[in-house]
């Protein structure tokens, strides 16, 4: 039985460490996301779902470069960015972050509205409501609390799937254009190359990568338990990368299919599959919008706390009182009140933040990227746990694709 006591203690040990790679990939399937995959679907059918192992490839090299200078150095993003490279660079990022995370909230309480909106609850009780929900998780429970109730969130994303299921999908021939690419003629057509940037470019954001490596350090994870870690952070990707291809194949199922072709909000997807696909689907599209929404609308503004706080110095952590770190509480709380409140203002133009957020977030992503392989390749930093020189091809090569992507988002946002 010592083959079983050895297992036994690796499982232990993995549960020990498991979370912030699992729960930082699924908050990638916000509204915005759902929405971007939804497109997919309903505009092109199965034809984009080659996307998603290039997609799952490039996230996980980059989460786990995260997840291994988190664990080697003990410190968030932010703070290493501001010891190696100075505070005039620290300060940019954090001013280009904030903006661009300000509106992904401003999203995140949209799909919550309009997915409560289905069930026939007016947003001026369903937004409110939430954004209180959000703000007492947050402020009143502790890193272990708070870290338990976001993995259960993540479990939910499991109505996708079965709503994939519940569309009667083509099986075979979604199963063919996930391994194959597409026809050359495809890529004439300047609007499906539009969303092939857009299912590419939803997937890695900025604010990801500081969330994951302060949780990481908040954690307490170490150099010991770090290829735990890096499991955890693949076995996040993974799942929620099926997750996406199980809301492109529902989209391409049903919209698609039926003729179905724009979608202006994620909610137009739910509401637009149920006499398509039946209560079932319906409900769990709308009810997974919900949980994607509330669960992203309680992270985004976490992730911002944690990168302004360690790049100003100040003290931050679900583990901290509210006494002990007045700030990331209080700018929590001011993310979470504005946020929300956009939303219920009569006529506000959220289109067109969200939009803005995501022309930033085309800025910001390269000059993550590029400080992340700088860092994670500083021997007096990182020791015997730089890039390997292979791991250094993927990852460059990753970040190129990765930087070309967001340029032509920037470009696009620019030119409309």
């Amino acid at each position: 039985m010592s083959w079983w006591r050895k297992y036994r203690t690796r499982l232990i040990f993995f549960f020990a460490v498991f979370g912030p790679g699992f729960i930082t990939a699924n908050v990638d399937n916000d509204s915005g996301g759902i929405l971007t995959y939804s497109q997919a679907g309903a505009q092109y059918g199965y034809t984009l779902l080659w996307t998603m192992i290039p997609i799952t490839l490039a996230l996980i090299v980059v989460q786990e470069m995260c997840a291994r200078m988190g664990a080697v150095t003990g410190k968030g993003l932010s703070d290493l960015i501001r010891e190696e490279f100075g505070l005039r660079m620290t300060f940019v990022v954090m001013i280009l972050l904030v903006i661009v995370n300000f509106g992904n909230v401003v999203a995140e309480f949209s799909g919550i509205a309009g997915s409560m909106q289905l069930f026939h609850i007016s947003k001026y009780i369903s937004v409110p409501v939430c954004a209180f929900l959000v703000w007492f998780l947050v402020v009143k429970g502790d890193y272990k609390s708070v870290e338990k109730i976001f993995i259960v969130a993540s479990v939910f994303y499991i109505a996708y799937i079965v709503a994939g299921v519940l569309s009667n999908p083509d099986w075979h021939l979604s199963m063919m254009q996930t391994v194959k690419l597409p026809p050359r003629h495809v890529w004439s057509d300047s609007t499906y190359v539009y969303m092939t940037i857009g299912v590419i470019g939803t997937t890695i954001a900025p604010w990801m990568q500081f969330y994951l490596q302060s949780s990481i350090v908040e954690k307490g994870v170490g150099v010991r338990q770090y290829k735990a870690s890096r499991l955890d952070v693949i076995i996040g990707s993974i799942f929620t990368d099926v997750v996406a291809w199980f809301i492109i194949v529902a989209c391409a199922a049903t919209l698609y299919l039926h003729g179905m072709r724009n979608i202006a909000d994620p909610s137009d997807a739910a509401g637009a599959m149920k006499p398509l696909a039946g209560d079932y689907a319906f409900i769990l599209f709308a009810a997974g919008l919900f949980n994607a929404s509330l669960f992203s609308a309680s992270i985004l503004p976490l992730s911002t706390a944690y990168t302004v706080c360690e790049g100003l110095g100040l003290e931050s952590g679900l583990d901290k009182h509210f006494k002990e770190a007045p700030f990331f509480y209080w700018f929590y709380t001011l993310l979470i009140v504005l946020g929300a409140g956009i939303v219920l203002v009569p006529n506000f133009p959220l289109v067109r933040v969200i939009i803005l957020s995501q022309v930033l977030n085309g800025i910001l992503l390269p000059i993550v990227l590029i400080f992340m392989l700088l860092l994670i390749n500083k021997r007096d930093l990182m020791g015997e746990y730089i890039n390997s020189h292979w791991f250094n091809i993927v990852a460059w090569v990753t970040a190129v694709v990765v930087i070309g992507l967001s340029c032509v988002m920037f470009w696009n946002g620019l030119h409309g």
